[in-house]
């Protein structure tokens, strides 16, 4: 467990938490989930110290699951947000390294999971999420990650590095968070840019597949891809829209709170409250970007298939004409030479020489004119390629 305090323009770490919280500033005490059952009871007391109130069982096992999708949860004293971020290509890595594992140790079922996940493709499959606890108290943070997430020590060095660098005490105190809700906003809002940042190879792969798919002479046959990447998208949007709820409640929250929990200053009060809720907004229309985006995708992939089989059934109609018209052209001349073909002593001129070469004209007469007569028509046209 890491634990840092925020005092004014400053901050600095701690080995233990502290017995009050600072006069000006807050508290952010930040663990892997892992570490919790180490840590929970000093938490909890740490809890009812500086916050006021201890979490409720119930909230600690909000915060303490892996599969806990997005929500929004408060209490009079403090807010429980679970907040569910992109898997990253590490994280990645470890999943199907642990799935490779499984089956290789029970060896059973090694195809069809094999197959599903080799049918994931590269950029959809860091869609699989994880879930970011945060316990919001007016002068305490407690935030929960999953193991090995680099948010929080990518904060701690950013917030070090501009209370290092900053010339006054004024400049300083704008880059640092002026309050729990707020540093957790600012976490929140990094994990909805690797979002956005995701947008970029789901469209590429996607355009890449809808180009094959248009193809005249497309031999696609990678399905179980594409299939994949719907579900994957469908996912997406299914994440988003919990985290969208997630911030509406929260907002409106913030909206419902009185000025006196913000800051004894009326004036400070208000200014922190609209800065929480500004940036609760943004996060909010950074959420809509990403499901919008989704849902653009999803119908893409929809009207590229469509498309595709419109263009497959458009060959074959191209391919049934022709054959229909072929079918046509040699129908009199068969009439012809299976009437000439009969077995009977007495046919119309059989006996003359120059037989042969009138039937022959009159055929090829036969088969030109309906060859004009579809040209005409337009069943048999020459196509530009």
């Amino acid at each position: 467990m890491h634990i840092l305090e925020f005092t004014g323009d400053s901050l600095r770490f701690l080995d233990e938490l502290p017995a009050e919280v600072p006069a000006d500033g807050f508290v952010w005490a930040y663990l892997d989930r892992s570490e919790l059952p180490r840590h929970q009871v000093a938490l909890q007391a740490a809890a009812q110290r500086l916050g006021g109130s201890g979490l409720l069982d119930l909230h600690w096992l909000d915060l303490a699951s892996e599969q806990h999708p997005s929500n929004y949860d408060s209490t009079s004293v403090y807010d429980v947000v679970v907040f569910r971020r992109l898997a990253t290509q590490t994280e990645v890595q470890q999943d199907a390294e642990r799935e490779a594992a499984i089956v290789a140790y029970h060896n059973q079922g090694f195809s069809s999971r094999a197959r599903k996940s080799d049918a994931i493709p590269p950029a959809f499959a860091r869609i699989n999420s994880r879930a970011v606890g945060f316990a919001i108290f007016d002068r305490l943070l407690i935030s929960l990650h999953p193991p090995g997430c680099a948010i929080p020590n990518t904060y701690v060095q950013r917030f070090a590095a501009d209370a290092r660098l900053s010339i006054d005490a004024i400049s300083a105190r704008s880059r640092l968070p002026a309050s729990p809700a707020d540093l957790a906003l600012r976490m929140i809002n990094t994990m909805v840019d690797s979002y956005l940042d995701l947008r970029k190879d789901l469209t590429t792969y996607l355009e890449q597949m809808q180009a094959e798919l248009i193809k005249l002479d497309s031999q696609f046959a990678d399905w179980g891809a594409l299939m994949e990447a719907r579900r994957q998208l469908h996912l997406l949007e299914d994440m988003c829209e919990g985290q969208r709820d997630a911030i509406q409640e929260w907002l409106d929250s913030l909206r419902e709170q009185p000025l006196a929990s913000f800051s004894p200053d009326a004036m400070v009060a208000q200014t922190r409250r609209d800065q929480l809720m500004a940036r609760a907004r943004d996060v909010g229309e950074h959420i809509d970007r990403v499901m919008h985006h989704a849902r653009r995708l999803e119908q893409s992939a929809e009207t590229v298939v469509q498309i595709h089989f419109s263009v497959q059934g458009h060959r074959t109609n191209d391919i049934m004409r022709t054959l229909t018209a072929v079918t046509a052209i040699f129908l009199p001349l068969n009439l012809v030479t299976g009437f000439f073909g009969m077995n009977f002593e007495h046919l119309p001129l059989i006996h003359s020489p120059g037989a042969m070469w009138a039937i022959f004209s009159v055929m090829a007469a036969l088969a030109l004119a309906v060859i004009l007569v579809f040209m005409r028509k337009r069943y048999i046209a020459r196509t530009e390629r």
